[in-house]
């Protein structure tokens, strides 16, 4: 190429470029846009390819020479994983920034604050400890090879991320079952669980505590004269509602009762409670809301009334309570008022179940049907079909349905799919589970996991984060030895007047009196 250049050129060249160097900055960019614009389109791809490597600068290796590792390792820690994997193949010196930097752990912490899932996949796995384990500053290549280990363990949770997925979508779990052996009435009407317990309210007027490792029963709560139709637990108290129109207080630890509530004057069909304000439901027809100051002092507000027949089922969030009767309506009523606004009608007999979270409610009848609603409008936006029976009882998160009928039967169904007009109903259910042999009374769910409860005086454990997603796996405990568990009852001394409430079960979901 230097051959082919004259020696005219040659000799001129420095003229030029001393002159060249005399000029302003926006004089120059001024002389070399002339010069291209006279330069023909293959003079103008010699320039190109000349210019492509100067306007590339490798500014992560530059900045640890000045000092500013941290700001290397700030710009390559807003990578995803795949574009992290590659910047580490770029050079040595980006790998190095990644791996001291930390880089992939943080990717995961990061993913752990944000996701359910991830959090759950930490807790299970057992790699939360290595996360909330101080970062130690150690020798380079101790603490490559810590970053090393998350860069391993990455591609292990997105294998299990998979796996779960695909076992939601298959139907394949591991099956755990607890055998309640009641000796009296059959049957579990309420359940909530954690990672450590699982509590459940029976037919035979007990709260029982369930180990979630042993499933062995550690306490049994006795202090109801009919049956717990519904509790909720949180860090602190158990409150439970039974068919002997009680409401009900207990120490989530000791099991102590620590009060008792006397307003409705029939069965206590469900209970919400969250933030200091605990909303009840009965058979009476009426909705009690309450302000709970602390577990010895909660005091009636207001009363809710307007439904027909019993009301089956309550939910609320800072702007509305939601309530479902046998009246085959529901009822929006403000949350700091208790004023009403609005019914949402559509179901063609009476409503067992529904949920409540942000503009979505989503309710189950006696009709067979799974209705879904925007709560501003009012609008009924999908109906769901395939129970058999009564569906008595709903969840759903960002992605399912999950319900539970009379039919014995669990669906697990599309939500996003649901709340797309444009899907067909009949790529809407998932996956039909058929473990229990009586009806479905309660179930709760979350990425990994559904517990249900059912007549058949049974508690499930439907795991779909089992490694080989087989069925086969099926462990059962049964309260057989009352020894092995922790025996509370308690007499109430102001409930012996009142009456043993008969169970609410034939009268839940029912329609309204003709």
């Amino acid at each position: 190429y230097i051959m082919s250049l004259s020696e005219q050129f040659l000799s001129e060249q420095s003229v030029c470029l001393e002159q060249f160097s005399t000029w302003s900055e926006m004089e120059q960019v001024n002389f070399v846009e002339q010069l291209l614009g006279s330069m023909s389109h293959y003079q103008h791809g010699q320039v190109q390819e000349y210019l492509a490597p100067m306007l590339q600068r490798d500014f992560i290796s530059v900045l640890p020479t000045c000092g500013l590792d941290h700001l290397a390792e700030r710009i390559l820690a807003c990578l995803d994983a795949k574009s992290l994997a590659s910047a580490e193949m770029v050079c040595s010196e980006w790998r190095r920034v990644v791996s001291e930097g930390l880089l992939w752990r943080k990717l995961i912490e990061s993913q752990v604050r944000r996701s359910n899932l991830w959090r759950g996949l930490a807790v299970r796995r057992g790699w939360l400890r290595d996360l909330r384990r101080p970062q130690r500053d150690g020798a380079e290549s101790d603490v490559g090879s810590s970053d090393s280990h998350y860069r391993q363990l990455y591609p292990k949770i997105l294998s299990d991320i998979r796996r779960i997925e695909s076992n939601w979508a298959k139907g394949s779990f591991k099956l755990r079952r607890i055998q309640c052996r009641s000796e009296s009435s059959k049957g579990v009407y309420c359940l909530q669980y954690d990672e450590d317990k699982i509590i459940s309210g029976l037919r035979d007027n007990t709260i029982k505590v369930w180990d979630r490792k042993s499933l062995e029963c550690t306490k049994v709560l006795s202090s109801h004269m009919g049956s717990v139709l519904c509790l909720q637990y949180d860090d602190d108290i158990i409150i439970s509602g039974s068919s002997d129109s009680t409401v009900r207080v207990w120490d989530v630890r000791t099991g102590q009762p620590l009060n008792t509530l006397y307003h409705h004057c029939e069965a206590v069909l469900h209970l919400r409670f969250c933030d200091g304000l605990m909303v009840t439901c009965s058979k009476d027809r009426s909705i009690a809301v309450w302000d709970m100051h602390s577990p010895s002092d909660i005091a009636l507000r207001r009363v809710l009334v307007g439904h027909r027949a019993a009301v089956n089922v309550v939910d609320f969030d800072s702007r509305y309570i939601v309530s479902a009767s046998g009246d085959r309506t529901i009822k929006v009523w403000h949350t700091a008022s208790c004023e009403f606004v609005r019914t949402l009608s559509g179901h063609k007999r009476g409503i067992a179940c529904l949920q409540y979270r942000d503009n979505l409610v989503v309710s189950g009848s006696s009709d067979n049907s799974i209705r879904l609603w925007d709560i501003e409008s009012g609008i009924c936006l999908r109906v769901l079909n395939g129970h058999e029976e009564l569906v008595r009882c709903i969840r759903f998160d960002s992605k399912r349905i999950v319900s539970g009928a009379y039919d014995g039967k669990i669906k697990v169904w599309d939500l996003q799919a649901a709340l797309d007009p444009r899907s067909s109903a009949d790529a809407l259910c998932i996956v039909t589970l058929s473990e229990h042999s009586g009806r479905v009374f309660r179930l709760q769910f979350d990425e990994f996991q559904i517990v249900s409860s059912s007549h058949d005086d049974t508690i499930l454990v439907w795991d779909f984060l089992g490694d080989d997603g087989d069925q086969g796996g099926i462990k059962e405990a049964a309260d057989e030895e009352v020894d092995e568990a922790v025996v509370l009852h308690f007499a109430d001394a102001d409930a012996e007047d009142e009456g043993g409430g008969g169970d609410a079960e034939d009268n839940e979901a029912g329609d309204e009196d003709d």
